[in-house]
């Protein structure tokens, strides 16, 4: 989708493709966990609709796949309006955003993806047209210089960030409403494998949805991605039903064990334990040894196996912790009191 193409019918997301699309919830009444936010995001679409007005600016913040885009999709959904989809990194210039703001009509929905990574030069081109629906625009260079203000239609803009601390204060402020996304739990990753497998077309046990749930890593997204690879086995070895034993064995053949971690969790579990000697490592040393790189390891791999409590950031270094080396089948270290 370009930049500037409005959106009046349900779309998928930049960068999915039409199976990815159609495992989105459409409706908040559809959209699986997150209660919380769902509830204060319905008083605030449904003030807005009795107002007449455009909804308040939304940041959403959290970890990827959790649904933040999915929730950008219903407020367009509930409200009846247009959307228009940018990725943050690809709005290099100010004249990207200005023609972004100037094609909207009234209450249209502008979902910014990656927000933390856009331009200082387009994030201040933001600010007027955040606050008080203008946009300014210099006109010549030097001495003959004048500003021209052309006004915008109210709009509400969705930011959606998997680094909030990475936003700058003067853009943080000007979000009216700001969630965050939480991890989801095992019956609530259950519910939406069940629904995607209905709308696949696949027939699930319910111990191989729970299955799946316990090692999707409390990601929608992972769930999904799991479920097709478990469907793709079931119908290739078996009659396309996924029984328990066929998604153990799908799952097996993914790699993902008991706790959701794969191959590459493990190869960086298995470095710090078996050639560190479970640590203090820095992260320049794991990235050479991996061959990954640091900001890979640091953003992709590492979160979960925090959150599982397998290793922990130090000063000096990663550091595996007791539970890490059980996980990784190695004997506890001589002292126990560093873990």
């Amino acid at each position: 989708m370009s930049a500037a193409e409005r959106v009046t019918a349900p779309v998928l997301a930049p960068g999915d493709d039409e199976l990815d699309g159609s495992l989105r919830p459409r409706r908040l009444e559809d959209f699986v966990g997150q209660e919380r936010i769902k509830e204060q995001l319905t008083i605030s679409l449904e003030a807005a609709k009795a107002r007449g007005e455009a909804l308040d600016h939304v940041l959403l913040a959290g970890p990827p796949g959790l649904g933040k885009t999915s929730l950008a999709f219903i407020v367009r959904e509930e409200l009846g309006v247009g959307i228009r989809c940018v990725a943050g990194p690809a709005l290099e210039r100010k004249g990207d955003m200005a023609a972004i703001l100037t094609s909207l009509e009234p209450h249209d929905v502008l979902f910014v993806d990656e927000i933390h990574r856009l331009n200082r030069a387009v994030e201040e081109i933001l600010y007027p047209a955040l606050e008080d629906f203008r946009l300014d625009i210099i006109v010549g260079q030097g001495p003959a210089a004048r500003t021209l203000t052309l006004d915008l239609p109210a709009f509400t803009l969705v930011g959606a960030t998997t680094r909030t601390g990475l936003l700058t204060t003067p853009l943080r402020d000007r979000f009216g409403i700001t969630y965050r996304l939480d991890l989801y739990t095992g019956e609530e990753l259950a519910r939406i494998v069940r629904r995607s497998a209905r709308i696949l077309g696949v027939e699930i046990a319910d111990e191989a949805a729970d299955e799946i749930a316990r090692r999707a890593r409390g990601t929608p997204r992972v769930a999904n991605r799991i479920l097709r690879r478990v469907r793709d086995v079931a119908e290739v070895r078996y009659d396309g039903a996924v029984t328990i034993d066929v998604a153990r064995e799908a799952l097996a053949l993914l790699e993902v064990d008991n706790q959701g971690l794969e191959r590459i969790d493990r190869d960086l579990l298995g470095a710090i334990v078996h050639k560190f000697d479970g640590g203090p490592v820095g992260l320049s040393t794991l990235a050479v040894t991996l061959g990954e790189e640091q900001d890979t390891i640091e953003d992709v791999y590492e979160p979960y196996l925090l959150q599982l409590g397998l290793i922990q950031r130090t000063p000096r270094g990663r550091v595996v912790t007791k539970l890490g080396r059980k996980h990784a089948g190695a004997s506890p270290p001589a002292d126990e009191s560093l873990f």
